[in-house]
């Protein structure tokens, strides 16, 4: 069991799914672990399963986390994601339940569970209020409060939402952090969310689509951090 490395607030998802592979993805999570350390915000950075040694091995302030995995123990489970084999090659966390990648309630129990035994810091999505307030009884580290109709509309949540979706979560556990996306397309974006009250945004498509991923990298990050220190002055 590895021990996990605290995430604190404000902090930034990044989540390229399959609009990126290879050598793109590495290219990216370079220009984030930069932005990480000129901004000192913390980034999870959502690699494919298949780059996770590499970007772990690559980079030095992101938080890799692998996109899924399945709640087995070493032995039978031909192409299941393995939680060890994660830790071995170098995850710190995994994100769950992502609407691209739902999973019933008792079997998030499970591989939260799971992912608690071997160190793996969980960050758990969900599309509702109310799924929000449900899936906080299950102690996850990070909740992700974003309506799957948004996601990657370019379309972001308005300050309410924000305001809502934290409480709904905080009003069970303090203790866990609330990340709000959906639709960040750009560093306005993310200083409104992070500005109405977030914990935390990130973006996939915003990112991995953008003319310049790098420059747009840095733009996000560097509106995390603006606005997370006019919240706090």
């Amino acid at each position: 069991m590895q021990n996990k490395r605290k995430i604190t607030a404000p902090f930034f998802e990044i989540g390229p799914k399959s609009y990126l592979y290879g050598d793109d993805i590495l290219e990216l999570a370079k220009a984030a672990d930069a932005a990480s350390e000129k901004y000192g915000v913390d980034i999870i950075f959502t690699t494919p399963v298949v780059d996770i040694r590499r970007v772990s091995e690559a980079t030095k302030n992101i938080h890799v986390f692998a996109p899924h995995m399945d709640p087995i123990y070493p032995g039978r489970g031909l192409a299941d994601i393995l939680p060890e084999s994660l830790v071995a090659a170098g995850a710190e966390g995994v994100m769950l339940n992502h609407c691209e990648k739902p999973l019933e309630f008792d079997v998030l129990g499970e591989t939260i569970k799971r992912a608690d035994e071997v160190g793996l810091t969980t960050i758990v999505c969900a599309d509702s209020l109310a799924d929000a307030s449900k899936i906080a009884t299950l102690k996850p580290d990070i909740i992700v409060a974003e309506p799957s109709e948004l996601i990657g509309t370019g379309v972001s949540v308005g300050p309410e939402y924000v305001s809502a979706a934290t409480k709904s979560v905080k009003d069970v556990d303090e203790g866990i952090l609330v990340l709000t996306a959906a639709g960040i397309a750009n560093g306005e974006d993310v200083y409104n969310t992070i500005i109405a009250g977030a914990d935390a945004t990130g973006s996939s498509s915003g990112v991995a689509k953008a003319a310049d991923r790098a420059a747009m990298v840095d733009e996000m990050i560097a509106a995390v951090r603006r606005a997370w220190d006019e919240r706090n002055k």
